[in-house]
């Protein structure tokens, strides 16, 4: 066996394959895949060039094409992927360049064509300078090439591409069929790493798409940003800019509707965890024997329905933020597994012994005054306590008349772009209807409003009487309107009952048939979910589904 021959084993012999196909297999993209195989092989002793072709579009089909007139499929060829070698004969030649003629190969064609086309292997060790299918004699004649081996890259029985080897030593059948054993593991690792960037690809579109979904959530519920100048709700955005970079619980106070959501991710989005999760539980719309699960998560085979293990909000926001909305909901017996959480961080999931540790800041909100439900005994004081270390008040819309006309203008762009409808002009006399009135359910009730009205519009002229009209009491049977608490007016029972009925009606129809949860006629009449039902009940009122 000659010299050259023993050199060439080197690569051939499975030590050798396996060691490239190792590092081959670890990386996670198609050009480092690429990469990895052909300066692999042109590591070798005797290895002139190593080339792989992928299968792609026929993107470069043009007038400048030399073979176009032959290509027998111009919808696809083959194209250079990767190159490495070294030269013998001229030491300027860069041989990893992905330019020059043999770029792009027609799929059929020339030798590589060939493999390609058909997935049959080429070896080629006899008179290379006078074999028809080297294109180049000079240049193998030059650089002492004695052998061309051509493997095709399959997966699944697709032909993905050609691996070609350019050798200055002979290459016997053996160990040409270790490089067919090469080829597959590497067509192997090449159909893994577009598997990996597909993956990745999607990913980043997921995550595009939550971002832009997050935004558009944000427009939706207003808000996007916190429009005002009044000095009351700039009084509040110094207590957020305040507390927001600190670690310390938020109890945000004030009416249904005025905002506080949107203050609270403020507070979020203002503090070192605004790269983590903001995790908002509404404390009212979860049922009393789920509260547990829905903080804590449970373990599969926890109670009947537990099909599967489930992660808690507070795992979820690990790192960041948990928004308790209606936190005066939580029920008593609860409060206590809270207040560990909060106290020392740690909790197990229903059905589990295992405790876990969180690191979460916690902002509560509530309509309720919860010094009252302290000394009726619903609310813990100790929890009480531990959430209230910086409360923030936020003002009823009817104490910052001065952000009235900037909040409409915002709606008005807001609803109009989700209608499809032209922006209709706000005049001074919208804006001085929208201040007189008096926005029992705040900044969402004008919201509404100013919605109906862009629905209610004829292009020209935004109709603010007549959704202001569906905003306000209806009259009385037989007269004028009945205003509660006037002086001059006395109302019999029959009068209280068709006022509390119109007045839940309309509470129902501004919440778009939604009686609990965020937004709903529940919390716009400042009721539990559970009185609203008994009222409706009793005053004959159908639910909106039934």
């Amino acid at each position: 066996m000659r010299g050259g021959d023993l050199e060439y084993q080197r690569l051939v012999q499975p030590e050798a394959l396996r060691s490239i196909a190792l590092a081959v297999a670890e990386a996670r993209s198609v050009n480092l895949v690429l990469q990895r195989i052909v300066e692999g092989l042109a590591g070798q002793p005797e290895t002139a060039l190593a080339r792989i072709w992928l299968r792609g579009p026929g993107d470069l089909c043009s007038s400048s094409c030399p073979v176009r007139a032959e290509c027998p499929d111009q919808t696809a060829c083959l194209h250079l992927r990767a190159s490495a070698g070294r030269s013998v004969h001229d030491s300027d030649a860069d041989w990893t360049r992905l330019t020059g003629e043999f770029c792009r190969i027609p799929l059929n064609m020339w030798k590589v064509g060939r493999i390609g086309g058909s997935g049959t292997p080429v070896l080629i060790t006899k008179d290379l300078a006078g074999d028809p299918a080297i294109a180049r004699p000079k240049w193998a004649s030059a650089e002492g090439i004695r052998a061309f081996a051509g493997q095709p890259l399959i997966f699944k029985g697709e032909a993905l591409g050609v691996l070609a080897v350019f050798s200055r030593a002979h290459i016997n059948q053996d160990q040409f069929q270790w490089l067919r054993t090469f080829a597959d593991q590497a067509a192997v690792a090449l159909a893994n790493a577009r598997a990996f960037e597909e993956v990745a690809r999607l990913r980043e579109q997921i995550e595009l798409e939550r971002d832009h979904l997050r935004e558009e959530v944000r427009e939706a519920l207003a808000f996007g940003d916190i429009i005002g100048e009044s000095p009351a709700l700039q009084s509040v955005l110094r207590q957020v800019e305040q507390v927001a970079p600190t670690s310390a619980s938020v109890l945000l106070l004030g009416e249904s509707g005025t905002g506080k959501e949107l203050v609270a991710s403020a507070i979020h989005d203002r503090s070192s965890r605004r790269h983590r999760a903001f995790v908002r539980v509404n404390c009212a719309s979860v049922h009393a024997d789920l509260f547990e699960s829905e903080f804590f998560g449970h373990v599969k085979g926890a109670f009947t329905s537990a099909v599967r293990d489930r992660v808690g909000r507070f795992e979820l926001a690990d790192g960041g933020t948990l928004f308790l909305d209606e936190v005066g909901e939580i029920p008593l017996p609860l409060q206590a597994k809270l207040l560990r959480v909060l106290q020392e961080g740690q909790f197990e999931r229903v059905g589990e012994e295992r405790t876990r540790r969180v690191d979460v800041r916690i902002v509560a909100a509530t309509n309720r005054v919860l010094e009252r439900e302290v000394e009726a005994g619903r609310f813990r004081e100790d929890l009480y306590y531990r959430l209230s270390l910086f409360p923030v008040e936020l003002p009823p819309l009817r104490s910052r008349k001065d952000d009235i006309a900037l909040l409409a203008a915002h709606f008005l762009r807001l609803a109009s772009q989700r209608l499809r409808r032209a922006v209709p002009p706000l005049t001074p006399t919208d804006v001085r209807a929208l201040e007189e009135y008096d926005w029992p359910g705040n900044v969402r009730e004008l919201a509404h409003v100013i919605e109906r009205a862009v629905i209610l519009t004829d292009g020209r002229q935004l109709r603010l009487d007549q959704a202001l009209i569906l905003a306000r009491p209806r009259p009385a049977r037989g007269g004028s309107a009945l205003v509660p608490g006037s002086p001059s007016t006395l109302l019999t029972d029959a009068d209280v009952r068709r006022l509390e009925r119109d007045n839940i009606q309309r509470a129902i129809a501004q919440a778009g048939g939604k009686i609990y949860g965020r937004g709903g006629a529940a919390g716009l009449l400042g009721l539990k979910p559970t009185t609203l039902a008994y009222r409706m009940k009793a005053l004959g009122i159908p639910r909106p589904d039934s």
